[in-house]
């Protein structure tokens, strides 16, 4: 039997992932207490094959409840319950600004900060994120992208295990990529932002990414990044690696990094590595 735990920040995305998997044929709760997940589970594995494949949402929601998530885990993993976990997170702006438009306040800070209930509610799931089987940041997925990717992982089998190379841009002047597990800095290539025809458009058209790749040290630190990436992969995948962050960052995040993070990408693709770009800052001024 399939057993999936779905847990992570807050506003991440864990409904829209519980949904994608209720289409797909799982039974899924929503907001189980984690003292129960060891009897759920083996209810669950007692029916008789009638319920094959189960997903359940355990958050922060909880309260007090999910400090038991471990004891919880912990029961199954006597009992021989196998069970896989899904954690779903989003940067930080991301989380403030969804939860701005839904006018809701966080659940670990109601009257307070809603940034204070995010920093709150990292420190408080770190040890589960380190456990977790899988991890998918949703920054810049729509529900469209989130549910293939719940699809590749869960529906589409073994070929859907290998790992995810996300590929993000940002611009160091509005702060560091923290979650990041590799950062390379491009501000060594000449600024497009100093061509006034270049200035207002992005590492998206044609002719900022001919600028850029016109130098001589673009061509060559793209070489060696791919040399580089080409022997690090196989190893995180050893390892169980399931998702890598590869941060490309430049002044602003609207010219150079996009660019780069753009042909990274499509050549990490072409090589058969499952893929993500996105661009955290190109949109700002």
């Amino acid at each position: 039997m399939e057993f999936v735990i779905i847990t992570g920040m807050s506003g991440a995305g864990k409904s829209q992932a519980m949904r994608a998997l209720e289409d797909r044929g799982y039974y899924c709760m929503d907001n189980l207490p984690p003292a129960l997940l060891p009897r759920f589970a083996e209810l669950c594995y007692q029916s008789k094959k009638i319920i094959e494949k189960v997903a359940v949402v355990a958050d922060i929601r909880g309260g007090i409840f999910f400090d038991d998530l471990f004891q919880g885990l912990g029961e199954l993993e006597d009992r021989g319950l196998k069970y896989r976990i899904l954690f779903l997170d989003a940067d930080d702006r991301v989380l403030i600004k969804r939860y701005k438009e839904l006018r809701r306040p966080h659940p670990l800070n109601p009257l307070g900060s809603i940034v204070d209930g995010i920093v709150e509610e990292r420190k408080y799931l770190e040890e589960i994120k380190d456990k977790a089987n899988y991890i998918i940041d949703t920054s810049q997925l729509t529900i469209g992208m989130l549910k293939e990717e719940i699809n590749q992982i869960f529906i589409k089998g073994e070929e859907a295990r290998k790992l995810t190379i996300s590929i993000v841009s940002f611009g160091f002047k509005h702060g560091l990529l923290l979650d990041a597990d590799l950062v390379f800095d491009v501000r060594f290539i000449p600024n497009p932002y100093y061509i006034p025809e270049l200035r207002e458009l992005t590492g998206e058209d044609a002719d900022v990414r001919d600028y850029v790749f016109k130098w001589e040290q673009t061509e060559t630190f793209v070489e060696k990044l791919m040399e580089m990436l080409d022997f690090l992969i196989p190893y995180y995948i050893k390892e169980g690696k399931t998702q890598l962050i590869i941060g490309i960052g430049c002044t602003g995040g609207r010219h150079r990094s996009v660019a780069i993070a753009n042909y990274i990408e499509n050549k990490l693709g072409d090589q058969g590595h499952r893929t993500i770009v996105s661009h955290r800052d190109y949109k700002l001024l």
